[in-house]
């Protein structure tokens, strides 16, 4: 346990020097946010959809964690081109370990980030039903996160440069986004779309943080749950059997 807790609390440390990653975070999210919570919302209001900001604003909040969580597998490349990570495998302690404690640290720097946004959707307008549908969507942010930090480091875990994660996340991260339904409802969709959006990982996430946070549900909390446990368990044990194929 002791090596867990020293690499979730060196990913934490490398998260709080980089100002310029949490800054950065902002600025996707607050355009997804400001162009098209208030370009869309007088369209999705005169559909008799409601408040957009208050649809959307969990979408954003996922996808911040989507991507803040799947990325960090950079930071996997960039230790081991540079030496760190062979260092860390030395260790006498099993490799499944190591992938845990690094896969905690990038979860919670995940959340973090998604909670800064969620501040900012706040300022937006975004207005949670109470206090424990905070708590309900902060159990879906975790999920989200460990679900894709798992991810992030199995795709690291193959790669051996930068050039060959980002052609692989341009591939693999914009088409979860766009089919997790986080900027259009999930009801009455085609049957093609339909079946795209319950093959995506997201979807879950997306329509779990909606439920939890406004009570704007279409899968089921429940299902969401387990299907988003069930995907991060296994996330977990592919990650960790890539990783313990690492050369060093």
């Amino acid at each position: 346990m002791g090596i867990i807790y020293v690499l979730w609390l060196r990913q934490i440390k490398r998260y709080f020097r980089s100002r310029a990653r949490i800054i950065g975070s902002l600025g996707q999210p607050l355009l997804f946010l400001l162009s098209l919570g208030f370009g869309f919302g007088p369209v999705f209001q005169r559909a008799g959809q409601g408040n957009y900001i208050q649809f959307l604003a969990p979408g954003v909040i996922a996808m911040t964690v989507l991507f803040s969580g799947i990325f960090n597998g950079i930071e996997l490349i960039w230790d081991r081109q540079f030496g760190f990570l062979k260092e860390t495998l030395v260790a006498p302690v099993p490799r499944v370990t190591i992938m845990i404690g690094r896969t905690l640290g990038g979860a919670t720097t995940s959340v973090m980030q998604g909670l800064i946004v969620a501040i900012a959707c706040l300022i937006v307008g975004f207005r949670p039903n109470s206090m424990m549908a905070i708590v309900g969507g902060l159990v879906f942010m975790t999920l989200i996160a460990v679900m894709f930090t798992a991810l992030g480091t199995a795709i690291a875990s193959v790669l051996s440069d930068f050039q060959g994660f980002q052609m692989v996340m341009n591939f693999l991260v914009m088409p979860i986004f766009f089919l997790s339904g986080a900027l259009f409802p999930l009801a009455n969709l085609p049957p093609a779309l339909t079946v795209a959006t319950r093959l995506d990982p997201l979807s879950y996430g997306v329509d779990g943080l909606r439920a939890a946070l406004v009570d704007l549900g279409h899968i089921g909390v429940a299902l969401d749950a387990a299907v988003l446990a069930a995907i991060a368990s296994a996330f977990l044990i592919l990650g960790a059997w890539a990783f313990s194929k690492i050369q060093i």
